[in-house]
């Protein structure tokens, strides 16, 4: 057997250390299914890959222990299976899907580990089926479900699982994490303001350039506002084309990704390729951008409208936009058409001014 190094997989888990020390425990001796609950950027999807790696190394040394551990981090394990949604919701379709993997023997060892992702988009009429593969999965089976919240349809499998609870990510650890991968304090410290606990978005956010424009642009927006439709209008589209700039770098590593692809593709001869679930993938990741930018574009908003209450002797105009902006962010989780959401809101600022 070589020497090798030990990959530790919870040695790249920021901000959640009361999580790792959980399932740092957990992966000793492990029950059947777990839960984790957090806002999107928390680490959930992190922490899952980590669990994974500790559970499929457990029973193995050395160097095909760190393989274990190295697949299962990177999502490569062939016990590992990451459930994405395909649609607006996580579907009958996949909850079979998930069945049927459920059922499946392991490959490689006498473990496997099924992560759910996003399971807060879980239909309602889908959960009973789930249910029972849940409760009483196959010997060596383990459930990760991830959520950001756990709503009525999520409560009963909910009641199945070892629940841990994250929160966002700290923007001091947020930066320290940004300046060790080589990003000057001050725009690590920028990045992490603006991020909202998102690591993720802040790494993403730390390669923008024009991250300051679009923060002057929204709050610039209150300024303007008059009430009429055409100005409204204005400021939508100038704030859609700004967001769709912010999609640069994003649009380009995706690009590197399909060309790696479709290089892997041409020399290796590879059949079901996976470019249709790649291509969804990144649809996703640019609807997230888009929705990132908005709550972003919400925050820099309400932060303006706070700061004139303390200081105005009207304050009923300022507790309207500060209202219908809470109200437009809390809508966003739907996907909703975010150009008309938008419209309405500063319609509606504009008015009550």
């Amino acid at each position: 057997m070589s020497e090798v190094e030990e990959t530790d997989p919870w040695s790249t888990i920021v901000g959640q250390g009361d999580a790792v020390t959980q399932l740092r425990a957990a992966s000793r001796a492990p029950v059947h299914a777990y839960l984790l609950v957090g806002p999107r950027g928390s680490g959930k999807r992190a922490l899952a890959a980590a669990f994974a790696a500790a559970l499929l190394s457990e029973q193995t040394i050395g160097d095909e222990a760190e393989r274990h551990r190295r697949l299962a981090i990177a999502e490569q394990h062939p016990d590992l299976d990451v459930i994405e949604r395909e649609g607006a919701s996580i579907n009958r379709d996949q909850i079979e899907l998930i069945v049927r993997r459920a059922a499946t023997a392991p490959l490689e060892g006498q473990r496997k580990v099924l992560v759910l992702d996003e399971f807060h988009l879980l239909s309602g009429e889908n959960s009973g089926k789930l249910l029972k593969t849940i409760e009483e999965p196959p010997a060596g089976t383990f459930f990760v479900v991830l959520a950001e919240s756990v709503p009525p349809t999520l409560i009963t499998i909910a009641s199945r699982c070892v629940r841990i609870d994250l929160g966002p990510v700290a923007a001091p650890s947020i930066a320290a994490c940004l300046e060790s991968e080589g990003v000057s304090r001050e725009l690590a410290d920028e990045v992490a303001a603006a991020a909202n606990g998102d690591l993720g978005r802040a790494r993403l956010l730390a390669t923008d350039p024009r991250l300051a424009l679009r923060r002057d642009a929204w709050a610039a927006v209150p300024g303007q506002l008059d009430g009429t439709g055409t100005t409204v209008t204005r400021l939508v589209d100038e704030l859609f084309a700004m967001i769709e700039d912010a999609a640069g770098p994003l649009r380009e590593r995706q690009e590197r990704e399909i060309a790696a692809l479709d290089l892997r593709v041409t020399q290796l001869g590879e059949r079901g390729s996976g470019r249709k679930s790649l291509e969804d993938a990144h649809k996703r990741e640019l609807r997230r951008l888009r929705t990132d930018e908005i709550r972003f574009g919400l925050l820099v908003l309400s932060r303006h409208y706070h700061s004139e209450l303390v200081v105005s002797s009207r304050p009923a105009p300022l507790v309207i936009a500060l209202a219908a902006i809470q109200v437009t962010s809390g809508g966003l989780v739907r996907n909703p058409n975010e150009s008309l959401q938008l419209q309405a809101l500063f319609l509606r600022i504009g008015r009550a001014h």
